[in-house]
């Protein structure tokens, strides 16, 4: 275990993955400095501009990638073609989906986003290799199952009031996920009209929640898409109750 830690640790690990946030959050952070250094050699560093498609739904994928900044929108499209937003991703999570031949959502760039991607053969292969790497895998998925469950609830018992605040809780502690932070600043990943179909609810209904949630004191909002929150323990208040 000792000589495990000292390899990831290792400085001969590449100077990407060293200030990666997935190297230190992520599914990276199970790989051995010799394997991080297999994988730089065969990754790519992307940009993605907001409204690109990483992933389509049912196409079948030969690559995966960690998010190194930005927002990404998951979709599901209903067979008369109308679709539903049912998650968001963020940096360091894991895009794509390993022990599957294609993908059941649709992966969007609601923002701009960087992205690691490296060759889908490669890391099935390190899964084999290292129980940790399948190990991490299985807490994201994990949590992304405890976090469609918490969401599940936010959409079936909450408040419209509720349900905004929840989503700008949801963006602030995902975006800064500094847990000690007391406050938080940040650009909204979605608009309006995608906000108001991730909540169930009317454009006008998530304008008017925000405007009160603004002349509370909440939350500040510049240029309409800039929102600061001076107190994230008030806006979780909010999103509660």
């Amino acid at each position: 275990m000792d000589t495990h830690r000292k390899d990831i640790h290792s400085s001969d690990l590449p100077i990407l993955c060293r200030a990666c946030e997935a190297r230190h959050r992520g599914v990276c952070g199970a790989l051995s400095a010799s394997q991080l250094i297999s994988l730089n050699k065969q990754s790519t560093r992307k940009h993605v501009e907001a409204g690109s498609e990483l992933i389509g739904e049912s196409q079948e994928s030969n690559s995966y990638a960690n998010i190194i900044a930005g927002v990404v929108k998951l979709t599901k499209m209903m067979a008369d073609g109308r679709q539903q937003i049912v998650g968001l991703q963020f940096a360091p999570d894991f895009l794509g989906r390993p022990f599957r031949a294609d993908s059941s959502i649709t992966a969007d760039a609601a923002t701009d986003v960087n992205v690691c991607s490296f060759p889908k053969t490669v890391i099935d292969r390190m899964i084999k290799e290292t129980p940790e790497l399948e190990h991490k895998l299985l807490e994201q998925t994990l949590k992304e199952l405890d976090e469609a469950r918490d969401w599940m609830l936010t959409l079936g018992r909450k408040t419209a009031s509720e349900k905004v605040a929840s989503f700008l809780y949801l963006i602030a502690t995902h975006i800064n996920p500094e847990s000690d932070a007391d406050s938080a600043s940040f650009e909204l990943p979605l608009t309006r009209s995608d906000i108001a179909d991730f909540l169930g609810l009317t454009i006008e209904t998530v304008s008017r929640q925000m405007t009160k949630l603004r002349k509370d004191g909440v939350i500040l909002i510049r240029n309409n898409r800039h929102v600061e929150v001076p107190d994230l323990a008030k806006l979780a208040e909010r999103a509660s109750h």
